[in-house]
């Protein structure tokens, strides 16, 4: 299986939207590489040759966020539901791209658990079993 994705790159720690295409091993490699260096991220993954949708997750330290965009049959995009490690009236900035953002605990997920989630999303292409959807 082939993923397309974009991701923040370690040398100038800013997001390329320059797509590669590559297998799921050499994601997750890059995903590891920005954690060990405690490089804030954003990444986005889509499926090759799918009609799954994006996923992008944007993290922070100990923090995630799971974004769904879904292209047709209009453009849409939902927030994955947190997992309580935040609650729900804090804030936690994560980066969309390359500018930081707030999001409320409701949304918040711990990193591990969230690149999990891409993982299984990854696996399945399957988004809609990851968990509840908010729409933004």
């Amino acid at each position: 299986m082939s993923v397309i994705w974009s991701a923040t790159q370690p040398g100038s720690r800013r997001f390329s939207p320059v797509p590669a295409r590559t297998g799921p091993a050499e994601l997750e490699s890059h995903f590891r590489r920005l954690r060990s260096r405690r490089i804030r991220g954003y990444i986005e993954v889509e499926i090759a040759d799918s009609e799954a949708p994006l996923l992008a997750i944007g993290f922070r330290g100990e923090y995630a966020v799971i974004h769904k965009i879904v292209r047709a049959p209009v453009r849409q995009s939902f927030l994955l539901a947190g997992d309580g490690s935040v609650p729900r009236e804090a804030y936690v900035n994560v980066p969309i791209m390359d500018e930081l953002s707030r999001f409320t605990g409701d949304v918040v997920l711990e990193v591990h658990p969230a690149w999990e989630a891409v993982r299984t999303f990854l696996r399945t292409g399957q988004a809609a079993d990851l968990g509840e959807w908010h729409a933004r």
